[in-house]
Formats: structure tokens, sequence, C-alpha cells
């Protein structure tokens, strides 16, 4: 008599799926991240004659990208932050040092 013939075991879908779901997370963990990153081209390292220590750290983030955004008025096209922070020539930058102050006095008189 012949040999009866097993059916071959399957092959289960098991590792595949973990794959996917692994490169699902890689890929999630990728979006947040850029999601996450910030318009602050010019930070608290580079804007270094305030002191933004008064400041929690979402207050801190909350008036550097105002800064960062916020334009210099003197028509050179920078922004506030980058005035400050590259340009000790702007006939206005201590007006503009001042402005940044202010904002970081204000931000730490809010609450969250």
């Amino acid at each position: 008599m012949g040999q009866s013939k097993r059916p071959k075991p399957r092959r289960s879908a098991r590792p595949a799926i973990v794959k996917w779901i692994a490169a699902a997370a890689i890929l999630g963990a990728i979006g947040y991240g850029v999601s996450q990153m910030s318009n602050i081209a010019y930070g608290e390292r580079e804007i270094s004659v305030i002191d933004f220590s008064g400041l929690e750290t979402a207050k801190k983030r909350e008036v550097l990208e105002a800064a960062n955004a916020a334009r210099c008025s003197c028509g050179c096209g920078m922004t506030l932050a980058q005035c400050i922070a590259t340009d000790s020539t702007c006939p206005i930058r201590q007006d503009n040092v001042d402005k940044l102050k202010t904002m970081v006095s204000d931000a730490a008189r809010t609450k969250s």
C-alpha cells in the first residue's frame, strides 16, 4: 500500500502579522516625531541675552515659538528671535530684546 500523504503543516501567519505591527509602530513613531518638530530656529541657547529659567518647559516653548514667528520691525525681514540672536547691529535690537523679555515675564505670570 502506498503511503498516505499527510497534509503539510500550515505556516502560521503570526510572524507576518508581528512584522506588520512592528513596521506600523516604527512608522507611527517617525510620524509622531516629525509632528513634534517645532518651528524654533533660534532657541534658548542662541538667545542667551534672555533668561528663560523662570519658565516651565511648555511656556518656554510657547514664547520661543512666538519669538521665532514675530518679525523684527526694522524691515530687515528677520524674525524677532533671529534678530536678537544674530544681528548685533540692528538699530532696534534692544527694543526687540525688551519685547522678548516682556513676553517671558508675561508667560511667567500666566498659569498653564
